[in-house]
């Protein structure tokens, strides 16, 4: 494991090489995520297009510096706000994103604002961008399970300060004026091709998330949807997403 400092910060990194005459592949890890909760998708990434694959934890993850809390409803802002600083620390000059749930909405800020050159594209799984009732719901309901049940336990083995990264999150997303968080205005800047992936009862997201970002972009739209109610489509079924992310980045790239 690498680390860079940005804006102050050290943030953990792990690459996993490819060719380097290729783009690379970027990952932003969800809402309680980071490097390690990747697992082996980074690697079955790079098998399946011989590129070079780089996941960081987010401040407040993993093994990176903290974030103080509490978190503003517009952490996700101030994450894109970073991450062509990130982009060059990681000295990549051509890549697509791979953005998982927040980590998605935060490449869709970055992008949309037109801030990451040499973007090639973006791979969106499990996307958010407005706040839904039952998605929220949801985020109460994992509230009550860090308190009372297992999930603290789970989750401390991957974050340094699990505390700062659950209820940075939580907080935030549970707050009342997110009820009015939506990143819609960004989409329509969006030019570069996007790969759409989520399950079909994701708990934290309907489907009007990807009809919406379909509808605002102005670049060409991949859609997969897939069975089932997990929020991670990419670790419920590893094969299939990785195989469309592969011809995806292929045929973009070529």
């Amino acid at each position: 494991m690498e680390s860079i400092t940005v804006d102050g910060t050290t943030l953990e990194v792990r690459r996993w090489p490819g060719d380097d005459a290729g783009p690379a592949l970027l990952l932003l890890h969800e809402g309680l995520g980071c490097v390690e909760l990747w697992r082996d998708v980074p690697e079955l990434l790079r098998e399946a297009t011989g590129l070079e694959v780089v996941a960081y934890s987010r401040r407040g993850y993993g093994g990176s510096d903290p974030r103080p809390l509490p978190w503003p409803v517009e952490y996700m802002h101030d994450e894109a706000a970073l991450l062509p600083d990130i982009v060059d620390a990681l000295g990549l000059d051509r890549f697509f994103v791979i953005g998982h749930s927040d980590g998605a909405s935060i490449a869709i800020i970055a992008a949309g604002r037109g801030d990451l050159e040499g973007l090639e594209g973006l791979v969106l799984l499990a996307p958010h961008v407005f706040a839904e009732p039952h998605g929220l719901a949801a985020i109460r309901r994992a509230g009550d399970a860090y308190r009372t049940g297992d999930l603290r336990r789970r989750l401390e083995r991957y974050h340094r300060e699990v505390d700062v990264a659950f209820w940075g999150w939580h907080d935030a997303w549970t707050h009342p004026d997110f009820r009015r968080w939506n990143l819609e205005a960004f989409l329509p800047d969006l030019e570069v091709p996007v790969l759409l992936v989520q399950a079909e009862e994701d708990p934290y997201g309907t489907l009007a998330q990807l009809d919406a970002i379909e509808a605002g972009v102005s670049g060409p739209v991949d859609r997969l949807v897939l069975p089932g109610d997990d929020h991670a489509p990419h670790r419920a079924h590893p094969g299939l997403v990785v195989d469309r992310i592969a011809r995806f980045v292929g045929r973009v790239a070529s």
